[in-house]
């Protein structure tokens, strides 16, 4: 807890059973009152590995609901448990936990009411494994994106996330994809609401455990984050209108 604000970290977890304990044990609990883990169908011991961990809630999902259908479950949960602060923390130990408590703080204390550890502040992507393709399609999607939405993130695909309950409860999350691109058009959201989002500096860890989707799930989500910016765009002109950037 922080300031009176209660900090609830969101695991989305698929096939994490290699890498969850080492992620869960650098949460810092000083801070952090609640650990939530959504399994969404994994092929592997995940769920028996969370229980042996303790984890606070676990909740398995009955089919696989994609990468965004996991993370609603995961905020609606936290927002049912009374969260002030809502981290969404890999299960796949590529992000630092260590980073929770600058991303807490910064929303505890007012600074911004969103927080994104960035991989691409700094030089630490390539140099922790991040692919040169995969680095290069960063780029050039957050440039795009940085005009679109007329905004200057260093990146819109980090996979790092801390929210305000202020935040979650009022963009309508619910009505985003199920897939990969919930991330992208939940930043959309944010910023069409009127929200300012601030970045700290993330190192990342690219190794075999840690989860990446394919070449062709990659060109799917790119051409999606192209989409979700030209929309954003229209939508701001007033051109178009879309129901996910409603007031919930």
């Amino acid at each position: 807890m922080i300031l009176g604000k209660k900090v609830v970290v969101v695991m989305p977890a698929y096939n994490a059973e290699k890498t969850l304990e080492r992620t869960y044990a650098e949460i810092p609990f000083d801070i952090v009152d609640e650990v939530i883990l959504t399994d969404d169908l994994s092929r592997d011991g995940t769920i028996n590995e969370a229980k042996r961990l303790r984890i606070d809630h676990i909740m398995e999902h009955k089919k696989n609901r994609g990468y965004g259908g996991n993370q609603k479950t995961c905020y609606r949960k936290a927002l049912e448990e009374g969260a002030d602060i809502v981290i969404m923390l890999h299960p796949d130990y590529q992000y630092s936990p260590r980073l929770i408590h600058s991303m807490a703080f910064l929303i505890a204390h007012g600074v911004y009411p969103v927080v994104l550890g960035s991989r691409i502040l700094g030089k630490g992507a390539l140099r922790g494994g991040m692919p040169l393709t995969k680095y290069v399609a960063n780029r050039f999607l957050t440039l795009f994106q940085n005009i679109c939405l007329n905004q200057k993130l260093s990146e819109y695909h980090t996979g790092y996330r801390a929210f305000s309950r202020e935040v979650l409860e009022s963009i309508a999350f619910e009505k985003n994809s199920d897939d990969f691109i919930f991330d992208n058009e939940m930043l959309a959201q944010i910023f069409y609401s009127g929200y300012e989002i601030g970045e700290i500096t993330c190192p990342t860890k690219y190794f075999e455990e840690a989860s990446s989707i394919n070449m062709k799930r990659s060109a799917i989500y790119g051409l999606g984050v192209l989409k979700v910016s030209l929309l954003y765009r229209l939508c701001k002109w007033g051109i178009i209108s879309q129901s996910i950037y409603k007031k919930n």
